[in-house]
């Protein structure tokens, strides 16, 4: 009666979490450090320009959305990347990064490739939502691990030949959720010159890119027009959840070639839904302001500075390069989120419900994710709280 392509998913991540802790008192005053849900300040004129549009919820929106808006879109890429895109051919906006990269895999994934089964690669672990939209096509999700050994990026020039010749898409997050890994310029050349070779299309989720410290990460767009590779060979995400503190807004965009373009705009006009316009005016004017960005990122250069300082002595800490979590070293993460829960009041996520079994291993089981993103003051209370529970230092 029902499907079973989704039988073997698994309880998502949260739900988990609370199965693991809630039916435990927290040991002290409750810090939540589990979602990547921003707590800084979005930019003040959002609510003015809300307001002067709201008589605008009163009109269907366009669902590839409002000129002016793909054209910031396409000249913010301009300047990030330095990267020339068509506004009307390649770019449109998407309800957040994930509807985006759901929908991707629905659009481009083909029923076979090379006579096979499309596989559909992608690091473990891994943002949920690449595993279902292979499922959602019947091609095989292939969880590559990516570990210390591997930098926390998956290897994927190591895989058997004739998995490359059957893979269809692979999905790469950089800067990495979890590990804030960054894949840097060498790491793009090598995966866009493996998709040349065999055919397949590169879904690069960028929605951590302006959270970095040091140099800004290399894009996967960007190399791949440096590389004069093929128009259609890589895909971008990104949104204003992270980059502007606006997960609510629910506002992100997808470019890359005309075609893949193409292909997914009218998926997209059956199955996807348009953003409001009053949301669409706003997100208009955030993604010209570059201002507010850049505040948002020395609030996090603060929080990393913290964290290093905290955990600096801890024995395999790694300071994330980008983004706004912490991916540390235990011995087993279900354990150490319960022990930390029950004598703290700290509440962290356990690495493996992030991450799949495979033969070699589920690479989250020795780690926790902890989120970088309250006031610094509660970070800081929160942190301090960990490393003496866990490390007793």
């Amino acid at each position: 009666m029902f499907p079973e392509r989704f039988s073997n998913l698994p309880a998502y991540a949260f739900p988990r979490l609370r199965a693991l802790l809630d039916s435990f008192e927290p040991g002290g005053e409750v810090i939540h450090m589990t979602i990547g849900e921003p707590k800084h300040a979005f930019p003040a004129f959002v609510g003015e320009v809300l307001a002067e549009s709201v008589q605008e919820f009163g009109k269907y929106p366009p669902n590839e959305g409002t000129p002016e808006l793909r054209a910031n879109i396409a000249a913010w890429i301009a300047r990030r990347y330095g990267v020339t895109v068509d506004p009307e051919t390649q770019v449109t906006t998407v309800n957040g990064t994930r509807e985006g990269l759901y929908n991707a895999g629905m659009a481009l994934c083909p029923e076979t490739k090379n006579g096979q089964q499309p596989a559909v690669l992608m690091p473990n672990p891994f943002y949920q939502v690449y595993a279902v939209s292979a499922l959602s096509v019947g091609a095989e999700p292939v969880y590559v691990n990516a570990t210390d050994a591997t930098g926390h990026l998956p290897d994927i020039a190591g895989l058997p030949e004739d998995l490359l010749a059957r893979t269809a898409l692979v999905y790469l997050c950089s800067p990495a959720n979890p590990q804030g890994a960054v894949a840097d310029r060498a790491y793009w050349e090598t995966l866009i010159a493996l998709g040349e070779k065999h055919d397949f299309q590169i879904l690069a989720d960028e929605c951590y890119s302006e959270i970095y410290r040091g140099e800004a990460p290399v894009g996967a767009l960007q190399v791949a027009t440096e590389m004069g590779a093929d128009p259609e060979r890589v895909v971008i995400f990104h949104s204003l959840s992270k980059r502007s503190n606006l997960p609510g807004l629910r506002s992100g965009f997808v470019a890359g070639g005309p075609e893949s373009l193409r292909r997914i705009k009218q998926h997209r006009s059956f199955a996807g839904a348009p953003l409001p316009l009053p949301v669409q005016r706003v997100s208009e004017r955030v993604w010209a302001d570059e201002a507010h960005v850049v505040e948002n990122r020395a609030h996090y250069l603060e929080k990393f500075e913290l964290a290093d300082r905290i955990f600096g002595n801890v024995p395999g800490y790694m300071p994330p390069r980008a983004g706004f979590f912490l991916w540390l070293p235990v011995q087993d993460g279900e354990e150490a989120a319960l022990k930390l829960w029950k004598e703290t009041g700290v509440r962290v996520l356990p690495g493996a419900y992030l991450s799949r079994d495979t033969e070699a291993g589920n690479p989250g089981k020795g780690y926790l994710r902890v989120a970088l993103v309250a006031s610094r003051e509660e970070t800081e209370r929160g942190l301090t709280r960990i490393r003496d529970c866990l490390y007793g230092q």
